[in-house]
C-alpha cells in the first residue's frame, strides 16, 4: 500500500510539471506582441520628444504588425509619465520614450520617484538632438573663438537663457563655463520658447537650445548661431562648427531620447524591439524624417544604452556638486 501511494504521488508529481512546463512552453511561444502597445511621452505633443515618439510608433508598429499607440502624460517635469511607465506591468505592452534631462540630469539635482538604472530595462537609444548657442545679432562675435575672446575682455557682460534650472542646457552651460573659465550669467526660463523670444528680441544675449529651433531665425537674420555644443557638425546647417573645434576642445553636450520597457521586461521581448528599432532606424526615408527635424538617429543595444546612462548620470552629478546646482 504504502508503495503503491508513492507511485501515486510521483505520477501525480510528473503530471504536475509537465503542466507546469506546459504552461512555461506556450508562454514562451506566444506571439509577441498579440495587442497594440503603448508608448507613453511623459511631455505635452508637439516637441522633439512627442515627434520622435511619432515617428517611431508609426515605423515600429509596421514593423511589429500590430499599432504602437503614442499616449503623452505631461507634468512634473517629465516625472509623471516616467514613473507610469516604471509601475507599468513588465510585459512588453508599455514602452518609454526617455529623455536625457527627465533621467540622467534631473537624478543629480533634484529627488526623482523612480530609479533610471533600477526601473527600466533599456531598448535602444533612439537619436541624439543637436544642441547649438544661439546669439542676438548684436552680440559682436560670429563664432566661438570670437565670443571667448569677447567674453574674456569684458568678464561677466554676457548672459545666457536655457529651458530651466537643472536642465540638460543649464549643466550644459555649467560645463562650459568650467572648462573655458568664462563668466555667463544663467537665466532660466519656464520653457525654451520664451528664452528663444527674449534673445530675438536682445533682452538675453545668448540663448543655449536646440539647433532645430534656431533655423528659422538663422535664415531670416533675426539670430545667429555661434557653434555646436556636440561631437560633431549638423547635416541641417554643415558649415556650423562645432564648439570642439572653435575653443573648447573635447567638449561635447547633446541630448538624447531613448526606448525603455519596465523592468523586468522579458529578455525575449527586448530583444525583438531593440531587433526592429534598429532596423527602421536604418531605413533612409526614417533617417531623413529624423534628420530633417536636426535629430541624429543613433539606434544600438540596450547594453550600449546602459552603459551612456550610467556614464550620464555620473557626469551630471559631478557637474551638479562641483556648480552646488540644486532644485528643490
Amino acid at each position: 500500500m504504502k508503495t503503491a501511494g508513492k507511485a501515486t504521488r510521483r505520477t501525480v508529481l510528473v503530471i504536475a510539471l509537465a503542466t507546469v512546463g506546459g504552461w512555461a512552453l506556450a508562454a514562451t511561444d506566444t506571439p509577441y506582441p498579440e495587442r497594440p502597445i503603448r508608448l507613453v511621452v511623459p511631455y505635452s505633443p508637439g516637441g522633439s520628444s512627442d515627434q520622435t515618439a511619432r515617428i517611431v510608433a508609426e515605423q515600429l508598429g509596421r514593423r511589429l504588425g500590430q499599432a504602437v499607440v503614442v499616449e503623452n502624460r505631461p507634468g512634473a517635469s517629465g516625472n509623471i509619465g516616467t514613473q507610469e511607465v516604471a509601475n507599468a506591468k513588465p510585459d512588453g505592452y508599455t514602452l518609454l520614450l526617455g529623455f536625457d534631462g527627465t533621467l540622467v540630469v534631473a537624478p543629480s539635482v533634484t529627488k526623482v520617484p523612480f530609479d533610471t538604472l533600477k526601473s527600466f530595462q533599456p531598448v535602444s537609444l533612439l537619436v541624439n538632438t543637436t544642441l547649438a548657442i544661439g546669439a542676438h545679432p548684436s552680440v559682436p562675435a560670429n563664432n566661438f573663438s570670437e565670443l571667448l575672446a569677447y567674453s574674456r575682455k569684458n568678464p561677466q557682460a554676457l548672459s545666457y537663457g536655457t529651458t530651466g534650472a537643472g536642465s540638460t542646457l543649464h549643466l550644459g552651460g555649467e560645463l562650459l563655463t568650467a572648462q573655458t573659465g568664462i563668466q555667463w550669467t544663467h537665466v532660466p526660463y519656464k520653457g525654451g520658447a520664451q528664452a528663444l523670444n527674449d534673445t530675438l528680441g536682445g533682452s538675453t544675449p545668448l540663448v543655449y537650445t536646440a539647433l532645430a529651433t534656431l533655423q528659422q531665425h538663422v535664415k531670416s537674420g533675426r539670430i545667429k548661431v555661434i557653434g555646436l555644443t556636440g561631437a560633431s557638425r549638423s547635416p541641417a546647417m554643415p558649415d556650423i562648427p562645432t564648439l570642439a573645434e572653435t575653443g573648447a576642445p573635447g567638449f561635447n553636450v547633446s541630448s538624447w531620447f531613448g526606448l525603455l520597457a519596465p523592468a523586468g521586461t522579458p529578455a525575449a521581448i527586448v530583444e525583438k524591439l531593440n531587433r526592429e528599432v534598429v532596423a527602421l532606424m536604418k531605413e533612409p526615408a526614417t533617417r531623413e524624417r529624423f534628420l530633417s527635424l536636426s535629430l541624429e538617429p543613433a539606434a544600438g543595444s540596450p547594453a550600449q544604452f546602459t552603459a551612456l546612462m550610467k556614464a550620464d548620470l555620473a557626469r551630471w552629478k559631478n557637474v551638479a556638486e562641483r556648480g552646488n546646482i540644486k532644485i528643490d
